[in-house]
């Protein structure tokens, strides 16, 4: 690697780390806690790249960009942050940062990331506002809140397509929050000012039923909701309907809470409808798949509803952890109503983990959707998945180290289930996984699991 790198962060920490670690690749580093400073380097024509925290003592990083592209156009800007909502991406896309970035950080993911700011020629995307900014419609309550990969990776994904003409098909069980993608895709691109539709099956029946949609949205963003649903009829009504779009069309966008591809393999879903709603697909991971995003989804409900004048209320630690612990089938809108409950009945400031058990088992107990098919083979189960974590990243590969990551995945619940299964006995554990006691040990220690002793009734 080979350049100057401009690093402007208020924790010295930070700035050390990447100091060091610039350096050691080759580069060579300014680093700077204020704003102000980065700035006037950033006019005196110093630095090839640009990693700037957004909020710093003396400014905010992101309502810096535009100033750096005007002084400097074409100085790649990779943005770092501690707040983990989709709005700090899409605002970091708006402004044409290069990359964005959330706290904590992979060192390895940011350098290869700088490398690729150093090496290619930055590509310039026009950002495209409307009066008062994109932010001033859904602001900070936004309920896409997240600070696990899985998230962080959908956040980039929305602000790259939000302004292009792809069709979007956004794919995730009941409850993850599938309308919430589509509606921020509309609400933060260039079609902002113009309507926003969601259709369902009926909308498209009778002789009129596609002119009328067509009417309705003029040109703004259309969602067919559910898609996966749709019986042969309508799926024939709407192939039609989209390949007769005028010049004026709107921007087509489909949500669903199965897997079309193995739907279409099964014969119950249109080939060709098929890939004129995926152009791209943004995969919205179940919370159970994000677990470390629950108790920040938590304080977020809390919040609102304190704004919402309902008083403050905190959880426990016990609360808290029970709360992480459960399994969430019915995902994001489960745990906004369960939290919500909680804030209603509970009497005291602290909500206590016997008010969480009491709210948690009176929810009927549902299993999440399951995407397979009756007898499906695990290798076909697993197939379709990886398909899906591909088809997430777009044209790009995931980042090196593919294999590691997808052996470990299965690996967690492999052990997780097998200890269940003996009990928390790890020799007899080890014994049906077929594997030493010593490397069961060290994969527990590796993988984090959470071991508990207890007598097995089977």
């Amino acid at each position: 690697m080979d350049g100057t790198v401009l690093v402007a962060d208020d924790d010295r920490t930070i700035r050390t780390v990447l100091t060091q670690a610039l350096t050691r690749a080759g580069c060579k580093v300014h680093a700077t806690a204020s704003l102000v400073t980065l700035m006037r380097w950033v006019e005196e024509g110093k630095g090839d790249l640009v990693i700037s925290d957004v909020m710093m003592p003396d400014g905010n990083g992101l309502e810096a960009l535009p100033k750096i592209a005007e002084l400097r156009p074409g100085l790649p800007v990779i943005v770092i942050s501690a707040q983990n909502t989709i709005m700090t991406a899409i605002q970091a896309a708006e402004a044409d940062a290069y990359d964005y970035l959330p706290k904590p950080f992979d060192l390895p993911d940011l350098m290869k990331r700088a490398a690729r700011a150093l090496d290619l020629k930055r590509r310039s995307r026009p950002a495209v506002r409307a009066e008062g900014g994109a932010s001033a419609g859904l602001g900070e309550d936004l309920p896409l809140v997240g600070r696990t990969p899985a998230m962080q990776e959908l956040y980039r994904l929305v602000a790259r397509v939000m302004n292009t003409d792809l069709p979007v098909l956004i794919a995730g069980e009941s409850g993850t929050g599938k309308s919430l993608i589509a509606h921020a895709i509309h609400d933060f691109s260039d079609r902002r000012t113009l309507p926003f539709v969601v259709a369902q099956a009926a909308d498209l029946q009778g002789a009129d039923g596609a002119s009328t949609l067509l009417a309705r949205v003029k040109g703004g963003s259309l969602v067919f909701d559910e898609v996966g649903d749709y019986d042969e009829e309508t799926q024939g009504r709407l192939v039609r309907m989209l390949d007769a779009l005028p010049e004026s069309a709107p921007r087509i966008m489909a949500t669903t809470l199965v897997d079309l591809s193995a739907q279409m393999e099964e014969g119950k879903f249109r080939q060709d409808l098929y890939y004129r709603l995926c152009g791209v697909t943004l995969q919205v991971p179940a919370l159970r798949e994000r677990v470390e995003d629950i108790p920040l989804l938590a304080e977020h409900f809390l919040a609102r509803a304190e704004r919402e004048g309902f008083g403050h209320r905190r959880l426990s630690a016990d609360a808290r952890n029970l709360v992480r612990a459960y399994a969430w089938p019915g995902n994001v809108r489960q745990l906004e109503n369960t939290i919500r409950r909680l804030v209603v009945t509970s009497s005291e400031e602290e909500i206590s983990r016997a008010e969480v058990e009491f709210v948690l088992g009176n929810q009927p107990a549902m299993e999440p959707l399951r995407q397979t098919g009756e007898g499906e083979k695990l290798s076909a189960a697993i197939a379709r998945h990886l398909r899906r974590y591909f088809d997430l990243h777009g044209g790009n590969l995931p980042a090196p180290g593919l294999y590691d990551r997808i052996l470990k995945e299965m690996e967690a619940p492999l052990i997780e289930i097998a200890l269940d299964a003996t009990g928390g006995n790890q020799a007899r554990c080890a014994d049906l996984l077929g594997i030493n006691r010593n490397t069961l040990r060290k994969k527990i220690t590796d993988l984090d699991i959470q071991v508990t002793r207890r007598r097995k009734l089977m």
